[in-house]
């Protein structure tokens, strides 16, 4: 447990420009967190904002997403009105199902920290469900450019690129991950190499989860929803969706993806 205070201290010194907002490794004790932070900028998988109610950084053994801790800067602002407070409350309303008033806030955080325009990764998923598919996957290039080993953001574009041409499956301009590089995450591998079509098979993902942690079980399930509903398999879609929110990760977890799982259900009134 370390606290909020120390991380934003570290983050300011080592990157004032950053407002805070650095991303740091699901694979990293916390321990290890005073060492990873000066080399954040260059290593950095996904992670949200998450605080227990003691204000130390939480991190869950059990979360294989990396959707961790993030410490931000202190700000002269109120703590109402500050980044950190407009993120925290546009992801509360996501969660609520409430995506157009999450993207006004996530916008209203970036206009007072423009410079963390590419850790806003909630934003992205927002716009997805809003139909703003370009404005998403605009979102997740350029999170990519900070976060270049996060399987997510590229298969988020992809299912992007996939809604608005759906004709052209995969994109011709997919993304890719960095060569030689890969994901951290045991079962990302495989979604990555379906969204893009490199091999791997609906089969195939069905099974890493099946023979995997509850996280694992969960993210095969959900992705496998979000890649039918890219290839207009609509039934495919909810059966997989609705299997990842009910999952024991699903409801069990608090991570933000779980979270996303059930709006998505919500949305698309599979509930």
């Amino acid at each position: 447990r370390l606290p909020v205070e120390d991380v934003q201290m570290m983050v300011a010194k080592q990157h004032p420009a950053s407002n805070g907002f650095i991303k740091c490794s699901s694979s990293l004790s916390l321990s290890r967190i005073a060492v990873a932070v000066p080399r954040a900028l260059s290593h950095r998988p996904r992670f949200s904002w998450c605080t227990c109610s003691s204000g130390a950084l939480r991190s869950s053994s059990s979360c294989s997403s990396s959707l961790l801790g993030l410490a931000a800067v202190a700000s002269p602002q109120s703590a109402e009105s500050s980044p950190r407070a407009l993120v925290n409350e546009g992801m509360n309303l996501f969660r609520q199902g409430d995506v157009d008033g999450s993207i006004a806030l996530f916008d209203q955080a970036e206009r007072q920290a423009p410079g963390i325009r590419p850790y806003l990764w909630q934003r992205g998923l927002s716009y997805y469900y809003a139909d703003r598919f370009q404005e998403g996957s605009d979102q997740f290039r350029y999170d990519v450019t900070v976060n270049p080993l996060d399987v997510e953001e590229i298969v988020w574009d992809i299912a992007c690129q996939c809604r608005l041409r759906p004709d052209i499956i995969p994109p011709r301009n997919k993304m890719s991950l960095p060569a030689g590089k890969s994901d951290r995450r045991r079962i990302m591998g495989t979604v990555y190499s379906l969204f893009r079509r490199d091999g791997a098979t609906e089969h195939d993902l069905a099974v890493k989860g099946q023979t995997g942690s509850e996280s694992d079980e969960f993210y095969s399930l959900f992705y496998l929803g979000l890649y039918c509903e890219s290839r207009g398999e609509t039934g495919k879609a909810e059966a997989y969706m609705k299997a990842s929110a009910s999952s024991a990760y699903g409801t069990g977890s608090g991570d933000y993806m779980a979270a996303c799982a059930k709006v998505h259900c919500k949305l698309r009134g599979w509930v």
